[in-house]
């Protein structure tokens, strides 16, 4: 009866989920840790409070499973990608905080890459465009403004990691310093097609080769984590990108099936198969979670201020005590009251990819009440999940009928309702919302089994069908994208 740890290290919070060998759940600890914004645009983490964090859930759900400690068999890590991590090889000590993926500091440098006429080669390369969402540029950050970081790391003194990287070497003592494919593919350093850290970007971005991890299939035995309380060691079996993971663990292992994830952001990814998708509708190419070392690919829209907005609500304005609040007030009113809001809060992701843009809301009158702002909230999520698939269906060539979706905001009964609504599009919803864990304690139970059958339990929990008339959604879709129009006009008219 093998027990799986997955370790989901979150933008803000560290889990630690258990699952036996038909992938229930057992247990489950969660701490957040600190938010750092040091400046407008710039969000920052402690990597040393990421790494405690983590490690302490994972002796919470140790200490829950308790009797059945010597039956953990393997661990899987699914985190949040993008965020770079610079380490000393020597002392194991961060050089700086983790800059984190909605870190905007990167602007410029990007912006001197587009002005060189380079979008085209990284775009080609690596799948991604030049934004400062991904973690080459905030590389080269780190080595353009602090100073001594750049000798440091040609002299072989410096580790680079994403987050997944950084907690395995940890957990294995400094033994393995490595990522997966998934992990790889958002760096901006990945070859997508050669599946090697591409030489003519590392030369362009001035970053050694010397400092990057070793990339391997995304199920595969990494290294060992000792364990005091069972005093033996449990094999890493499994990292994928928390992306990448929730697509696999929404059994998405076809070409054409579509997931879309409510976190911190929202991330639309659909399987391609074994051909890369090149996006003409402002999407990226990506690898997909898998055991082979000829991965699948995936084409994914990014989303950065998901269920980051009823945070920012609930916290900043204040207008609700907890998440599911805003339910309630959503549900309460017959419409938006004319409110629309453009949570362009660290720029705009997918399809626009505006590092300039900024938040905005428009359509306020005296008659505007907070639970207005509350519903543009919501509201706002699904408008931008809709330009993502609207953008899949392009590159794609037909429309897409059908989307799993997960994460903590699709417990929102509203948002789902009116995300069918506005896509005109069946909306499944799973049963179990972390899929992001669910996805590499699947992938680490194949790697410890591969000739076995794993028993899969159903993940349907329900079905969201439009019940509002085309001409109806067309009306609110106007009013959304004049709502996108102005605040891109707002963000660059001088």
């Amino acid at each position: 009866m093998p027990i799986i740890i997955s370790l989901d290290q979150g933008t803000t919070s560290s889990r630690t989920i258990a699952f036996n060998e038909k992938l229930q759940q057992l247990a489950i600890a969660q701490q957040e840790f600190t938010q750092i914004f040091p400046k407008p645009g710039w969000v920052e983490h402690d990597p040393n409070e990421i790494l405690s964090s983590q490690l302490k859930t994972l002796e919470l759900v140790i200490e829950q499973l308790e009797g059945q400690v010597d039956e953990l068999a393997g661990i899987g890590i699914t985190n949040q990608r993008e965020t770079t991590i610079l380490w000393d090889r020597n002392t194991g000590e961060p050089v700086y905080n983790a800059i984190v993926w909605q870190c905007r500091r990167s602007m410029t440098i990007c912006d001197e890459l587009k002005e060189a006429g380079l979008e085209q080669t990284f775009k080609q390369k690596t799948g991604l465009v030049l934004d400062a969402y991904f973690s080459g540029t905030k590389v080269k950050w780190l080595f353009d403004h602090v100073e001594g970081l750049r000798e440091r790391a040609i002299a072989g003194d410096l580790l680079f990691g994403t987050v997944d990287t950084w907690l395995l070497w940890k957990m294995t003592q400094g033994k393995v310093h490595a990522t997966d494919f998934t992990n790889a593919s958002r760096t901006l350093l990945f070859n997508i097609h050669t599946k090697e850290w591409d030489r003519e970007i590392l030369e362009l971005l001035e970053i050694p080769i010397s400092i990057l991890p070793a990339v391997h299939p995304s199920g595969y035995r990494f290294g060992e984590y000792f364990c005091k309380k069972s005093k033996k060691e449990i094999p890493i079996l499994a990292i994928a990108g928390d992306q990448q993971a929730a697509l696999y663990g929404q059994h998405c292992w076809e070409k054409g099936q579509v997931k879309n994830t409510y976190g911190t952001g929202c991330f639309m990814l659909m399987n391609t198969g074994d051909e890369p998708i090149q996006s003409n509708h402002g999407l990226l190419t990506t690898l997909a979670a898998g055991s082979s070392a000829q991965p699948q690919f995936a084409l994914e829209g990014a989303v950065f201020m998901g269920g980051a907005i009823i945070q920012w609500l609930r916290d900043e304005l204040q207008l609700i005590d907890h998440a599911a609040e805003s339910e309630i007030i959503a549900m309460g009113l017959s419409n938006n009251g004319g409110v629309y809001m453009v949570p362009a809060f660290v720029g705009l992701g997918s399809p626009y990819w505006d590092m300039q843009a900024r938040a905005t809301i428009f359509g306020m009158t005296r008659g505007t009440h907070d639970t207005h702002l509350v519903r543009a909230g919501l509201e706002a999520i699904a408008y931008q999940s809709y330009d993502l698939l609207k953008a899949m269906e392009e590159d794609l060539g037909e429309a897409i009928q059908q989307m799993k979706v997960d994460g903590g905001a699709a417990a929102n009964q509203f948002l789902m309702q009116f995300q069918s609504d506005i896509m005109q599009s069946k909306i499944v919803k799973s049963k179990y919302l972390e899929t992001t864990a669910l996805g590499v304690a699947t992938l680490a139970l194949q790697v410890l089994a591969p000739d076995e059958h794993i028993d899969l339990a159903t993940t349907l929990d329900r079905v969201y069908e439009p019940q509002v008339e085309k001409a109806e959604v067309n009306e609110l879709l106007a009013e959304w994208k004049r709502a996108i129009k102005a605040t891109l006009y707002w963000s660059h008219d001088s």
